[in-house]
């Protein structure tokens, strides 16, 4: 199930982002405008305003490591996306979800504003599987 499901996933955000060299551009250009400032460059949770948190930044780099090395890619969707709630800042970490709606961007491309969210969300993710130690 799991190697559909990512089929499925990895076919729609092809289908948004045209080849998976740029589907992995994107995903490291989503992380360092929406992440890299509390997570670090890296990853590794020392970002430049993470020393101003109320709140550790947590690494990224161990999400796979701390789920007995499987990447944990559904409940990552769910954080990014805002279905799960983290707390940081003494409030919940930013939901991205309504960050990555473009209008624009689908009226542009022609696919629908919520494909496209869902492809950068996506692409985001895979990105972060990708720099799992």
């Amino acid at each position: 199930m799991r190697k559909f499901l990512s089929f499925k996933v990895a076919a729609s955000v092809m289908a948004v982002f045209a080849t998976p060299a740029l589907a992995e551009e994107a995903g490291e250009f989503e992380y360092m405008n929406a992440c890299a400032a509390c997570h670090g460059e890296g990853g590794k949770g020392n970002g430049p305003v993470s020393s101003l948190m109320t709140v550790v930044s947590p690494p990224l780099t161990g999400l796979a490591a701390a789920n007995d090395g499987d990447f944990p890619m559904q409940s990552v969707l769910a954080i990014i996306d805002g279905r799960a709630d983290v707390r940081a800042h003494g409030s919940g970490m930013p939901v991205w979800g309504a960050v990555f709606n473009d209008p624009l961007a689908a009226t542009v491309s022609g696919q629908s504003a919520d494909y496209i969210t869902r492809g950068r969300i996506l692409s985001l993710a895979y990105y972060l599987e990708s720099i799992q130690e």
